[in-house]
């Protein structure tokens, strides 16, 4: 071997160590990035010496489509799991203190204490204090329900602007990529932002990708609809500006295309738009249906009954009144609408005594004929139908045979069924979420230990390469001087 290619050799090695050099730092330097991919300098032997021809990032296409599922099933259900929290304080209250439920049991008390001392007209009052609560739960609720769908209206906006920010930056990212690629250059930088949105886009839809020439990526989401495809589809929606008992949400569109909103405790949704589609349409609109149906109830049970003549509002009326709505159908925003009946309300001027005799649609509606102020026959059937089954509307999502109490009891554990069921579904696909992370990070990320251990073994490379171009101009040295 000539002494110029020996030296050549050196200066290659030195050139190479430097580089390896430089990658190792990079990697050391960006440990604690979540986002950053670990490089590798890849060497290749070529006459007359050694050189790093290309850097290259640790990837695993397997263990990364596992983490972009996972963080798209968590999102939805921490969505739907975090909406449920916020709707079950909103509407029962901490502890279910507000709740209609709690409300309904205080006036059944209050009703039985009464019928023991039917003459007692303060007793009287109180069942009416009792039942002016229960209205305000029904009226509160219902306005709470409603407010909830139009914040999550307005969450669901804002994600849809989100969501296309993302689709736009991932379009510079993936050009980058493209061009990089196309003129030879090193595009890891540009590949972990583009990876990095990805993680991002997963959390509002599912995603699936495949890769084209010049590593161009397309984008589709879980159900096949595209969502990248060389520019970025369209995600619509149309917000509301509020929301009424019965109304229908707007639809969310990808490429015009309707994203459909998860269903269940362990939701089926995949993606923050589909979680908050379901706690919209879904969650809150049934919660809102059990409201009016124990709206309902409570107006049947204590309508006013006569000979040959129809049921009216009696304790409880509504925009309907005098006539009781039909048994066993949902009446859309009735508990938005349910009140006390003035005729009763001591504070309109009403005579709470009509509840004990009856008469608040008329004298044909008196029960109390003789007019005894002993008499609790009715201040019992009152307190009996409360805990009498009727028909509700299955619609509801609940029992369609129940008591009214029951009803309204049977609502609290629905919601709490789905919160557990919700609850838990969130805990498992969280830890499912971080294991992927985790297996991905083990997989692609850095070990500083390793890149040290590396680093150690680059410096002996670097003093050995030294030592050899000591060696060779020491010889050339000798030589220059022999000849000389």
């Amino acid at each position: 071997m000539s002494l110029s290619s020996a030296l050549s050799i050196a200066q290659s090695a030195l050139m190479n160590t430097a580089r390896q050099t430089s990658v190792v730092s990079r990697n050391v330097a960006d440990a604690s990035n979540p986002d950053y991919t670990r490089r590798i300098a890849v060497v290749t032997s070529t006459a007359p010496g050694a050189r790093s021809v290309d850097i290259q990032r640790v990837t695993n296409d397997l263990l990364f489509r596992q983490n972009l599922s996972a963080l798209s099933a968590y999102s939805g259900q921490n969505a739907l799991y975090s909406g449920m929290d916020q709707l079950d304080v909103s509407v029962n209250g901490v502890d279910n203190a507000s709740s209609p439920s709690t409300a309904i049991a205080n006036l059944q008390q209050a009703l039985q204490l009464y019928a023991t001392s039917p003459s007692n007209q303060n007793l009287g009052s109180s069942v009416i204090d009792a039942a002016r609560q229960v209205v305000r739960s029904l009226n509160e609720g219902s306005q709470a329900v409603q407010d909830f769908r139009t914040q999550t209206d307005s969450q669901i906006d804002t994600a849809v602007k989100d969501l296309n920010s993302l689709l736009s930056q991932f379009q510079d990212a993936n050009q980058a990529v493209m061009s990089g690629t196309r003129s030879g250059t090193d595009v890891s930088d540009a590949l972990d932002q583009r990876d990095a949105l990805l993680k991002k886009i997963s959390e509002y839809v599912p995603v699936s990708t495949f890769t084209r020439g010049d590593n161009d990526m397309v984008i589709t989401t879980g159900d096949g609809t595209t969502l990248f495809e060389t520019i970025p589809r369209t995600v619509s929606f149309t917000p509301s500006a509020g929301y009424a008992a019965g109304a229908t949400g707007n639809t969310v569109y990808i490429d015009n295309v309707p994203v459909s909103a998860g269903a269940g405790g362990n939701t089926s949704a995949s993606g923050k738009l589909a979680g908050l589609l379901q706690l919209r349409d879904g969650v809150a609109s049934t919660m809102q249906s059990q409201l009016d149906e124990t709206a309902r109830g409570l107006i049947t049970a204590f309508a006013e009954t006569a000979t040959s003549m129809p049921n009216a509002a009696g304790l409880f009326t509504w925009s309907g009144a005098p006539a009781v709505p039909a048994a066993g159908t949902l009446v859309n925003g009735l508990a938005s609408t349910i009140s006390i009946n003035t005729a009763m309300d001591p504070s309109t001027g009403g005579n709470p005594t009509l509840l004990r005799d009856g008469g608040a649609n008329g004298a044909a509606y008196v029960s109390n004929t003789s007019g005894g102020a002993s008499y609790s026959s009715l201040l019992v059937a009152y307190g009996d139908r409360l805990d009498q089954p009727m028909t509700f509307d299955p619609a509801a999502g609940i029992s369609a045979t129940s008591s009214v109490s029951d009803y309204a009891a049977n609502s609290i554990g629905w919601l709490q069924g789905m919160r557990q069921q919700a609850s838990t579904a969130a805990n498992a696909k969280e830890a499912l979420a971080q294991r992927s992370s985790e297996a991905l990070s083990n997989a692609t990320g850095v070990n500083v230990d390793q890149e040290m251990s590396l680093l150690l073994d680059l410096e002996h490379t670097y003093q050995a390469s030294a030592r050899m171009m000591k060696t060779v101009d020491d010889m050339m040295t000798a030589l220059l001087n022999a000849v000389g």
